[in-house]
């Protein structure tokens, strides 16, 4: 028999809560989510906004005070002069302007001819090599290990007319010698493939990471198929890397029409202004002319066709994919 005292609970009416104190209760919770995800979020959005300040002082700021360079009058001397389209005039009126983006554009060129060709043909055949394959890769990669300066040194005692390597191992099979760089006409070629070589390593090891994405069963199929080798990357290799190589084309154009290391090192823009590139040309205006309003001009014309021809590119290469 129940007691009287657990009659009296079970008689006592449920309390049920006010609707104003459930959305006080609500509301509290919502402040108080909202003051946790705060506090837990404080530090991600201190560190986002100092690499953002970094990132503006030193990518977002020089190519602003670029821009207003190449319209003053600057030797960091005397106070610079607003001059407008003056430094523009000046460049467009200096006959090695056009011979300096005709060679940068002939550099390019053959770049992507020996550059772009060679590192895919070498992870091609990388990929292939069932044994030893970290020894060639490295001995693919080394070049890039290199230090620039040091590369061009190295491939200019090579190209020496003299006691070069390539002369003396000439001489030696009785074949005459070569004026590698001292020649007009082969002294860009010379360029080239001294780029190529210090360089393909990187892009020889995308390209084959690319490669090896690629299902073993495509090949096998070809293979049935019939297809030989030329076949076999026509049909399968090129469309399964096809935006590795788009990408890599891009970024080659980019990256070639700014040379200045080799030219600069091993030809001094010669013979005959045969080998002055853009940048070669802007580094004479800032730092021998001591005009650096015309330097920032020029690096300003150069963004721009990079800008406008990476523009075009992606939107040709998009037209296509779709």
């Amino acid at each position: 028999m129940p007691s009287p005292r657990s009659a009296d609970v079970l008689d006592r009416p449920a309390v049920t809560p006010r609707p104003g104190r459930a959305a006080a209760t609500a509301a509290e919770r919502r402040r108080a989510r909202l003051r946790r995800r705060i506090r837990e979020n404080t530090t991600a959005y201190g560190l986002l906004c100092a690499a953002v300040l970094v990132f503006a002082m030193f990518s977002w700021y020089p190519i602003v005070r670029g821009v207003l360079l190449s319209f003053q009058q600057v030797d960091f001397v005397n106070p610079p002069t607003w001059v407008g389209f003056g430094n523009f005039t000046r460049l467009f009126e200096d006959p090695l302007f056009g011979v300096a983006w005709r060679n940068t554009l002939l550099f390019t060129g053959f770049a992507l001819v020996f550059g772009f060709a060679v590192p895919f043909l070498t992870a091609v055949l990388l990929n292939e090599i069932r044994h030893a394959r970290a020894y060639f890769r490295l001995a693919v990669y080394l070049p890039v290990m290199l230090p620039p300066v040091v590369t061009a040194l190295m491939w200019k005692w090579f190209y020496d007319p003299g006691p070069g390597l390539f002369n003396s191992a000439l001489t030696a099979v009785g074949l005459p010698g070569a004026q590698w760089l001292d020649s007009s006409t082969t002294a860009m070629l010379s360029l080239v493939f001294v780029s190529t070589w210090a360089n393909m390593g990187s892009t020889t090891l995308i390209y084959l990471a690319a490669l090896q994405t690629i299902p073993g069963e495509l090949y096998e199929a070809a293979e049935l198929d019939g297809a030989g080798l030329w076949r076999r990357l026509r049909h399968v290799t090129f469309p399964q890397t096809r935006f590795v190589l788009l990408v890599l084309l891009l970024l080659q154009v980019v990256a070639t029409m700014q040379v200045f290391t080799e030219p600069y090192v091993m030809t001094g823009g010669g013979p005959d202004d045969s080998t002055v590139t853009v940048l070669l040309l802007l580094y004479r205006y800032a730092f021998v002319y001591n005009d650096f309003g015309s330097a920032s001009a020029m690096s300003l014309l150069l963004f721009v066709a990079l800008g406008v021809f990476s523009a075009m590119y992606v939107r040709l290469t998009r037209r296509v994919d779709a």
